[in-house]
């Protein structure tokens, strides 16, 4: 079996480490990185952390407007399939590179499976919801983490070549946990102990590009009254700077460079809370046993917020602080995302559906 396994962002290489791992046990894969996160701190650090092959093709396409981006991704990954006919086009989660695949892919009649199927936020404003909902229509195989993903695709009238194998992120977790605690030295070079400070990202347009929004946020940071550590995504700190707010941030709100993998875990694992308005973040956060205060008005975790472990708070000042102060779980936590074995259900059902389709 030929697979070709599309990335191009931060949230896809942590994905698609175990997926590759067990790919490459049996089958050949060629590994496509389309340039979407680019820099070393966002792209580079997290393939030598994860120990995922260096990819055959780097399109190097880089950042520039919805459009813009995923038309060129689109052009260039088509003229890679094209040459290299796989089998199968395996693409992760929402981003412009999951979209510009699976589309080039279905263009070319070439069946495309994607990992992370079935989230919805109901939220069509944002550009990943949009990206979601078109992939999972263009696929024929379609690999959910939960029955409620299983669910959402049953009623877009989506049942065939569905199945329910867990989320590939706790099989990075299970496999990179460990590892984090010994290697990282995060908490040490930021100056904070464990269960005292706050573990803060934001990145989403829907804040990024609100002056208005960004300011409550860090208003809200400044009264948490403990240390924040705010590892800032270049795309925001470019807003804030543009906004002038770099030059206000509270003396409590540490800001870093973006980090890899192992620190973010470790960072993670040991804060008080994560306020976050990542999709991924909040199921890592879910994953570690850290209560997650998200800063956005809706999530594709459902999950996490009906469990009691999450709560949606937007981008206002009050509400973010409240929550700071006084949320805390009622519950102790569920096995929601699978066994850590969704990488090998992954590859076998690759293999079945496909002797299925040409025996």
């Amino acid at each position: 079996m030929k697979v070709a396994s599309i990335v191009g962002a931060r949230p896809q290489f942590i994905k698609s480490a175990p997926v590759s791992r067990e790919l490459r046990r049996e089958d050949r894969e060629v590994l496509i990185h389309t340039g979407q996160h680019y820099d070393h701190g966002m792209s580079g650090v997290f393939f030598e952390e994860l120990g995922i092959p260096k990819p055959d093709y780097n399109l190097g396409i880089g950042s520039g407007t919805h459009g813009h981006q995923t038309g060129a991704m689109l052009a260039a990954i088509e003229d890679v399939l094209d040459g290299e006919r796989p089998d199968v086009v395996l693409v992760y989660g929402d981003t412009n590179s999951t979209l510009a695949g699976a589309l080039a892919a279905a263009k070319l009649n070439i069946p495309v499976a994607h990992v992370e199927a079935g989230l919805r936020s109901f939220d069509r404003r944002m550009p990943e919801e949009v990206n979601r909902v078109l992939t999972d229509h263009c696929s024929e195989i379609l690999f959910c983490p939960t029955e409620t993903a299983v669910s959402n695709l049953a009623a877009e009238g989506i049942r065939n070549g569905v199945f329910l194998v867990g989320d590939v992120m706790v099989d990075a977790m299970n496999y990179n946990r460990g590892i984090a605690e010994e290697r990282s030295r995060i908490l040490e070079d930021v100056g904070v102990e464990p269960g005292d400070y706050l573990a803060v990202t934001v990145h989403r347009p829907s804040n990024t590009d609100s002056r208005e929004s960004m300011a409550a946020i860090l208003g809200a940071l400044g009264e948490a009254g403990r240390p924040v550590v705010f590892p800032v995504h270049p795309r925001t700190r470019k807003f804030l700077d543009g906004y002038g707010l770099l030059g206000k941030i509270p003396g409590n709100v540490i800001l870093t460079e973006p980090l890899g993998y192992l620190d973010m875990i470790r960072l993670m694992a040991h804060a008080e809370k994560i306020l976050t308005d990542s999709g991924g973040i909040q199921k890592e956060a879910y994953l570690l046993g850290v209560p997650c205060i998200t800063l956005r008005e809706n999530t594709e975790w459902v999950e996490t917020v009906e469990s009691g472990w999450n709560v949606l708070v937007g981008a206002q000042r009050d509400r973010i602080l409240d929550a700071v102060r006084h949320f805390s779980p009622l519950a102790r936590q569920k096995n929601l995302f699978g066994e850590g074995n969704a990488s090998l259900l992954i590859r076998k059902f690759l293999g079945r559906w496909l002797d299925t389709r040409t025996g």
